[in-house]
């Protein structure tokens, strides 16, 4: 089974494509990474224990008002998180923001990886072809070399991202919405990460345009995609476990090389500034 990774950054698009892969022709099974993040936070979990823990002395409206929620929430396990107020202590560019924004990644990848992992054997078993693996930090989190391949939904130019971003969400500030775009990285870096792959294992998927420009551009990847993981292959690997093991191996090794030379390649570059 090929596990085909999606990511890009906020407002490129990237849910979109993941929806639009979810159904016809394509109607792929999706492991969404963010509704897994909010499922291993939820009152009561060890996530949400270790958060309350590590913020609630910088975070004071942390948790949502008792007055909303009750003292101990609707189902007697804790009151839910204060979302937006988690995401300004985490969202942005300064030292103590990058700090935060890793405490509570540290908390919260292992736990959606496992979850992850659970998926994945479930969709093997249950014969598909391919899982899409939707994770918008996936390359920032080191889930890229479980991937054999990996899509990046990505613009070219940032003002169209940001002018997307500003009419979705439209409470969030200018600086609010800069910093929630600084927060995910560079979608171009990503891109070009994503191409430094190699044929079949790294495909862009520009969304630029419109809608039907993107369905175009989705259509012409994963025809791409499918010629390199054909149906016989699909069936092969699901008929001899041994075989899919071995391939699954030698895909991470893959990934895991194709991971270094980029980290190899990004340090040269920075000593030459």
């Amino acid at each position: 089974m090929l596990v085909l990774g999606l990511t890009g950054s906020i407002a490129t698009g990237k849910s979109t494509v993941s929806s639009l892969l979810a159904q016809s022709p394509y109607n792929l099974p999706v492991i969404d990474a963010d509704l897994l993040a909010r499922k291993v936070v939820e009152p009561g979990t060890t996530g949400y224990h270790k958060i309350v823990a590590y913020f609630s002395a910088s975070t004071p409206d942390l948790l949502l008002p008792a007055a909303e929620v009750g003292d101990q929430g609707p189902d007697g396990r804790g009151r839910p998180l204060n979302r937006p107020a988690l995401g300004r202590r985490v969202f942005g560019d300064a030292p103590a923001r990058r700090r935060d924004r890793a405490a509570l990644n540290k908390i919260v990848h292992p736990a959606v990886r496992w979850e992850i992992y659970k998926g994945l054997l479930r969709n093997y078993i249950s014969g598909h072809w391919a899982t899409v693996l939707d994770v918008p930090l996936l390359f920032e989190s080191g889930v890229d070399p479980i991937c054999g391949t990996v899509m990046v939904v990505a613009v070219q130019d940032p003002e169209i991202q940001m002018r997307r971003l500003r009419a979705r969400d439209r409470h969030l500030t200018e600086e609010d919405a800069r910093n929630r775009v600084a927060s995910q990285g560079d979608v171009r870096e990503k891109a070009r990460r994503a191409e430094a792959r190699g044929r079949g294992n790294g495909i862009v998927v520009w969304n630029d345009g419109d809608p039907e420009k993107l369905r175009a551009e989705l259509d012409k990847a994963m025809h791409e995609i499918r010629s390199y993981s054909p149906d016989w292959w699909s069936w092969l690997l699901l008929l001899l476990p041994p075989l899919a093991a071995i391939f699954a191996l030698e895909s991470f090794v893959r990934s895991g090389l194709a991971k270094g030379r980029w980290q190899e390649e990004r340090q040269l570059e920075r000593a030459k500034l």
